[in-house]
């Protein structure tokens, strides 16, 4: 399976945290399938823990952390950005909108909690 980890999953899996479903951790644990994480997911982990919205004691350096748990990091394209923009429904999140359009466009399986991804028609796990 190709994933896209939601941010929530990124923070639960590299901290151990049991909010993390059992399916999802071992998803992400399983060697052949291929995790990413996007680069909008890091913007949203600094602008949210520097305003005092998120704490995330993974450690100080999350770009190492990312890479030791061996995520592939996606790049957010002029594609994936357009889509985001263009999307309607329900999310008005802009970091979760960016996720919808690359699992979209990249034919990507969310590992989320989030049940507002389905309604665009994206695949999710949980």
């Amino acid at each position: 399976m190709n994933l896209l980890l939601d941010t929530h999953s990124i923070i639960w899996f590299l901290m151990g945290d049991r909010r993390l479903s059992h399916r999802a951790r071992r998803a992400i644990e399983f060697g052949r399938n291929w995790i990413s994480v996007s680069a909008i997911s890091g913007y949203e982990l600094v602008y949210k823990s520097l305003r005092g919205k998120l704490e995330f004691p993974i450690g100080a350096d999350i770009v190492a952390e990312i890479r030791n748990a061996h995520f592939t990091v996606l790049s957010v394209s002029l594609e994936h950005a357009i889509e985001a923009a263009q999307l309607g429904g329900p999310h008005g999140d802009p970091w979760d909108r960016v996720l919808v359009a690359q699992a979209r466009i990249e034919n990507l399986i969310v590992v989320t909690r989030d049940r507002a991804f389905a309604e665009y028609g994206v695949r999710t796990l949980w």
